[in-house]
């Protein structure tokens, strides 16, 4: 009878494999090696680490980080690879993580190489970590020239292609018209003057979703409207390289040199003009004052735009020398020291404001048009609860999706598939699944508002004009965010769009729901009630 050999420890096995070109295999024949090794030399398997497409040049492989933190709880006395390479290919990682588990108690051995910790085998060792840092930088570089060739041609090189577009099977670009409907939308709500939070409302009531599947947030917006793709560049190598802690900074990058352009390399959602007016927009607010810096309130602020160009309008306060301050609405296009861009004129502040909540009193707040807007607004409502069910639907349909993920979850884990994500990922999906739920219950509430009524319009025509007489800032301006679409002004004359979706009738007639005003009459009308700067 065979003598049995003596167990001389506890071992954990670690394996990984991380490029296309291996698969599930790899790690079972690493495993299968180490048993082999571990039977010989009288080694009892207790644990087994295994990454799937995991590199070795980084340390964020969970398996990894998990046998470096078990290594201190007395589970095993040695971690067996196949290679030294399957531990880390980088010389800084690799010592670092050696030294942890040395400082544990624990062995590092390979099947492969034979290290016995003598002087030789050290720089043996040295030696082989070198040569596999080298291999997967020279992998790196192999493959990156590869990219190059396929970026040259202008296909697809890998990962989620920007919303908008599709990758067919010659791996070009073609434009996804849905996607697309999305992205154009975005960029005329931009240059309209939109705010983001307003932009993402928006899309996310339209039930448009990210190219993942997911609600809009304000990153998703900053990531399409700084994408010069949509304008038919092909572009590839922009992005910065990772720093020495493999961190990424995606809003660095490359020098124009390494970067790969093609013009026309494929199809353009938005032409170069747009793309150019959002980035001149971008700029202008990233340096810009503050809203909350501003020395004056402008009730037009994100609704006014230039008729010319079709540029938003900004808010313009200056001190001339010895005369009064001059406040006005000014074209963002047209520069402070030149007309040369847009010779729109800048237009006072005061008589575009007063006109504005005239003709809001006069065409929406007027009894004539009362009984109508107690119809339209209903309609408003209905449509609104319209609405509200297909978002719910939406909704349900993620909720029901995240539901699922989690069990998926906690039956891995259950299964005694741990791993340091899983945390997380349930960390985060829980939120999201707070998030909804709290949009589900503002939605119940909407759909249970009471009918509008003549009573309850009255009330709203006498807030307003209360607001407007006590010049509550914050209210009046809420009314006109709510009731005035946009405010167009041309350079003879000035146009203001109500924001309604009915039509008001005055004696069998339909009232026009664009008050227009020249601009030599808007002076002429509110001249008498403002000062006029010689200006």
């Amino acid at each position: 009878m065979a003598k049995v050999k003596e167990i001389q420890g506890r071992a954990a096995i670690y394996s990984r494999y991380s490029s296309d070109n291996q698969r599930d295999e790899s790690i079972d024949a690493q495993i299968r090696a180490i048993e082999e090794y571990a039977k010989a030399n009288g080694y009892e398997i207790v644990k087994i680490y295994a990454d799937k497409a995991k590199s070795a040049t980084t340390a964020k492989r969970p398996e990894f980080q998990r046998m470096i933190k078990e290594s201190g709880q007395d589970l095993f006395d040695i971690v067996i690879v196949h290679k030294l390479d399957r531990f880390s290919r980088d010389k800084y990682d690799s010592a670092v993580y050696k030294r942890k588990l040395k400082q544990n108690g624990i062995r590092l051995i390979s099947v492969t190489e034979n290290l016995d910790g003598s002087p030789e085998s050290v720089i043996l060792e040295s030696v082989i970590e070198g040569m596999a840092e080298y291999y997967s930088k020279n992998l790196a570089r192999e493959v990156m020239k590869g990219m190059k060739e396929t970026a040259y041609q202008a296909k697809h090189t890998g990962g989620l292609p920007p919303l908008g577009y599709d990758v067919n099977e010659e791996k070009k670009y073609v434009i996804n018209e849905k996607e697309a409907e999305c992205v154009r939308l975005i960029f005329d709500m931009i240059l309209l003057g939109k705010s983001h939070s307003k932009i993402i409302d928006e899309l996310n009531a339209r039930g448009y979703k990210t190219k993942i599947g997911t609600m809009f947030k304000s990153n998703s917006i900053y990531s399409i409207i700084t994408n010069e793709k949509y304008t038919g560049v092909y572009i590839f190598n922009k992005t910065a390289k990772k720093d020495a802690f493999g961190r990424r900074n995606n809003h660095k990058c490359k020098d124009e040199s390494e970067i790969i352009r093609i013009e026309g390399g494929m199809p353009a959602i938005i032409s170069k003009e747009t793309f150019e007016k959002t980035r001149e927009l971008l700029n202008k607010r990233k340096h810009a004052p503050g809203t909350n810096k501003a020395k004056e309130n402008y009730l037009l602020s994100g609704l006014i735009r230039c008729g010319c160009c079709g540029y938003a309008m900004h808010g313009n306060r200056r001190i001339p020398k010895n005369k009064p301050i001059y406040v006005s609405y000014r074209c963002g296009h047209r520069s402070k020291t030149s007309t040369t861009v847009c010779n729109n004129k800048e237009i006072r502040k005061e008589y575009i404001e007063e006109y504005v909540l005239t003709e809001l009193e006069k065409k929406i707040f007027s009894e004539e048009a009362m009984p109508i807007l107690v119809q339209g607004l209903r309609e408003r409502l209905k449509n609104l609860n319209k609405e509200n069910n297909e978002k719910r639907n939406i909704i349900e349909k993620e909720l029901l999706e995240i539901n699922k993920q989690i069990e998926n979850i906690i039956e891995a884990i259950s299964n005694g598939f741990y791993q340091e994500e899983f945390k997380t990922k349930i960390e985060s999906l829980k939120q999201r699944k707070i998030d909804l739920e709290a949009s589900l219950k503002e939605i119940s509430v909407e759909n249970k508002a009471p009918i509008v009524t003549e009573t309850d319009i009255r009330k709203l025509i006498l807030d307003f004009k209360e607001y407007v007489i006590r010049k509550n800032v914050p209210e009046c301006k809420k009314f006109i965010q709510d009731f005035v679409k946009e405010v167009i002004v041309y350079n003879e004359h000035i146009e203001v769009i109500f924001n309604v979706s009915f039509l008001v009738l005055k004696k069998g007639e339909g009232i026009e729901l664009i008050s227009r005003i020249g601009r030599y009459d808007l002076i002429k009308r509110y001249s008498k009630s403002f000062y006029i700067n010689a200006s």
